[in-house]
C-alpha cells in the first residue's frame, strides 16, 4: 500500500535538495521517521501528510493521493461476540462501504486466521470478547500487519483511556452508526480507499 507514497516522497524530497535529516528537522520528527516513510514500512497520518506538503511546497493532494492507494477492494473485519450486535454492525459497514469486502467474526482466533491470509485495512473490535480481550487481539493483528487500522467498539466509555494506549486509530461507543463510522474513517493512521461509491 505504501510503495506509491514512498516513491513520491523520495522524489519530492530529492527535487527540493533535502536530506532525510533536513526534512526531519523541518517536520519536527526524527530522520528515522522520514526513512520509514520512504521505505514504505510506515505511512504518516493525514495531519503529517499535510505538514509534509507544506515543507515540500506542494499541493497536499500530491501526497494524499498516493497515500490512499490500496487494493481495489479493501478488507474490513468486525469482531464482536454478540451475534445481534455483529449482524447489525455488518449492515452499517456495508451501507458506508458497499464496495468493500466485509467479514464478521465472533471468535478472535478466526479473525486472526483471516488476517494471516488477507491484508486487513480496518478492524473494528469489541473490547470484551468473552474470555479474550480486544486489546490483545489488536496487538496480534498489528503484529500480523502493522498497517491495519484498528477501531475499538464498546458500550463502556471507561475503556477509552486504555484504548488510546494501543496503536489503535479510534474508539467508538455502541451502537455502531454510519455517522460514527464515517467520522472514524477520516482519522485512520493508514488511509485507504474505503470502497464508497463517491470515491
Amino acid at each position: 500500500m505504501n510503495d506509491s507514497f514512498a516513491k513520491t516522497l523520495r522524489k519530492l524530497r530529492a527535487e527540493k535538495g533535502l536530506s532525510q535529516k533536513q526534512l526531519g528537522k523541518l517536520m519536527y520528527v526524527n530522520h528515522s521517521t522520514i526513512a520509514r516513510w520512504e521505505n514504505g514500512s510506515r505511512l504518516p497520518d493525514n495531519a503529517m501528510i499535510i505538514r509534509l506538503a507544506d515543507c515540500l511546497e506542494v499541493d497536499p493532494i500530491t501526497l494524499l493521493q498516493p497515500a490512499v492507494q490500496s487494493e481495489a477492494t479493501p478488507n474490513i473485519i468486525m469482531v464482536e461476540d454478540s451475534k445481534v450486535i455483529l449482524t447489525d454492525g455488518l449492515s452499517v459497514l456495508e451501507k458506508v462501504m458497499p464496495n468493500a469486502e466485509i467479514s464478521g467474526f465472533i471468535w478472535p482466533h478466526e479473525a486472526i486466521e483471516y488476517a494471516k491470509l488477507n491484508p486487513v485495512s480496518l478492524a473494528i473490535l469489541d473490547i470484551e470478547l468473552g474470555t479474550s480481550s480486544g486489546f490483545d487481539l489488536c496487538r496480534t493483528l498489528l503484529e500480523i500487519n502493522p498497517h491495519t487500522n484498528v477501531v475499538f467498539l464498546t458500550a463502556y466509555s471507561d475503556y477509552s483511556l486504555d484504548a488510546w494506549k494501543t496503536e489503535a486509530s479510534g474508539f467508538m461507543l455502541k451502537p455502531l452508526t454510519p455517522e460514527n463510522v464515517k467520522e472514524q474513517l477520516q482519522k485512520l493512521r493508514h488511509p485507504f480507499l474505503t470502497g464508497a461509491p463517491d470515491e
